[in-house]
C-alpha cells in the first residue's frame, strides 16, 4: 500500500469541523467534472490510491479511469463497502426488483439474484455476505482494487452482535475471488484486531482513528498504543487531525514514530492541501 491514500468525504458533504463548510462542498462535488479534477490533482502530486466508499458517483469516476487508461497508469481503487443510502434510494427510485436489476453482477444475473434471494429466506450470513461484496463490486469491473474493505458500520454492528463468523467469510471470499486483499475499517480498533486475531487472521489491514490526541479511539488510546506496538497488523490511520485540533505537521511528525502504520487516508479539496500534506509525509516518513 502505498503511504499516502486518498479519501472521499469531502466529495459527499461529510466534514467533520463545519457543517458550512461540508454543505459548500457537497454543492461543489455535486458535478462530476469537478471531483474528477481535485483527483487530477492528487494524482498528478503523487497520491494515486483513492480509498471510496461505492457511492453511485463513485461509478463515474470508474468509468472516467477506464475510459482513459493511458491517463492512469498507477491509479488504484480501494473500495469500502457497503453504502447503505444508495441501496435505500434505487429501491425508491426503481422499486425493489428494478433496484435489484440495477447492482447484480452482469454475468450471471439470474443465478446471483436466486442466491440472494435464498440466502435472505434461509438467513444464510454466508451468503449474504458475499452477495453484498460481489453487488458492490460490480462498479470496479477493469480497474485496479488491490484492497478491499469493509465498512465501519458493518464491522462494528457485528462486533457488537458477536458476529465473528462474518469477518472470515468476508476475508476469504476477497482473496479467492478479486484477487485483492480484505481490509476493515472500525471505531474500535482493539476490539476487532482480537476479534480478527481469534479468527486465526494474521497481519490484518485495519483502518481506524489513530492521533496524537486520542480522538475518537473508542477501545482506550492505551490500548491501541499497546496493539500498535506489540502486535503484527498494517494500521491505516484517519482522523490524524482529530478534525483541526491537531495542527498538520504536528499530528504527522507524531503518527511517524507509531508502529505498524501502513498508511493515513487524508480528504482534501484543493491542489494545495493536497500537496502540503503530501510534503509533510514525504518529509518525515522518508
Amino acid at each position: 500500500m502505498d503511504k499516502l491514500l486518498f479519501g472521499d468525504n469531502q466529495f459527499f458533504g461529510i466534514n467533520h469541523m463545519s457543517e458550512e463548510k461540508a454543505r459548500a462542498q457537497s454543492m461543489r462535488f455535486q458535478n462530476i467534472e469537478n471531483v474528477i479534477s481535485v483527483l487530477d490533482a492528487a494524482y498528478d502530486e503523487g497520491v494515486k490510491t483513492f480509498m471510496c466508499t461505492t457511492h453511485d458517483r463513485i461509478a463515474l469516476v470508474c468509468d472516467h479511469v477506464r475510459a482513459n487508461p493511458d491517463k492512469y497508469p498507477d491509479f488504484k481503487f480501494f473500495p469500502c463497502m457497503p453504502y447503505a443510502h444508495k441501496y435505500a434510494n434505487a429501491v425508491t427510485d426503481h422499486g425493489m426488483m428494478g433496484a435489484l436489476t440495477h447492482f447484480m453482477p452482469d454475468d450471471g444475473l439470474l443465478k446471483t439474484a436466486l442466491r440472494g434471494s435464498m440466502s435472505l429466506a434461509t438467513k444464510d450470513i454466508e451468503g449474504i455476505i458475499k452477495i453484498l461484496v460481489d453487488v458492490e463490486m460490480k462498479m470496479f469491473q477493469g480497474v485496479e482494487t488491490p484492497v478491499i474493505f469493509l465498512q465501519n458500520v458493518i464491522v462494528d454492528l457485528l462486533l457488537g452482535m458477536g458476529m465473528k463468523d462474518a469477518f472470515k467469510i468476508f476475508h476469504d471470499h476477497v482473496l479467492e475471488n478479486y484477487d485483492a486483499e480484505p481490509g476493515f475499517i472500525t471505531m474500535n480498533m482493539p476490539m476487532l484486531f482480537e476479534t480478527l486475531d481469534g479468527l486465526g487472521i494474521e497481519n490484518p489491514i485495519i483502518c481506524s482513528n489513530i492521533n496524537k490526541i486520542g480522538f475518537r479511539t473508542c477501545g482506550g488510546f492505551d490500548r491501541y498504543k499497546e496493539i500498535l506496538e506489540n502486535e503484527k497488523l498494517r494500521a491505516i490511520a484517519m482522523s490524524v487531525y482529530a478534525s483541526g485540533a491537531i495542527a498538520p505537521r504536528e499530528a504527522i511528525e507524531w503518527l511517524s514514530q507509531v508502529p505498524n502504520i501502513e498508511s493515513m487516508v487524508f480528504g482534501a479539496s484543493s491542489r494545495t492541501n493536497i500537496r502540503s500534506t503530501r510534503e509533510l509525509v514525504d518529509e518525515y516518513f522518508a
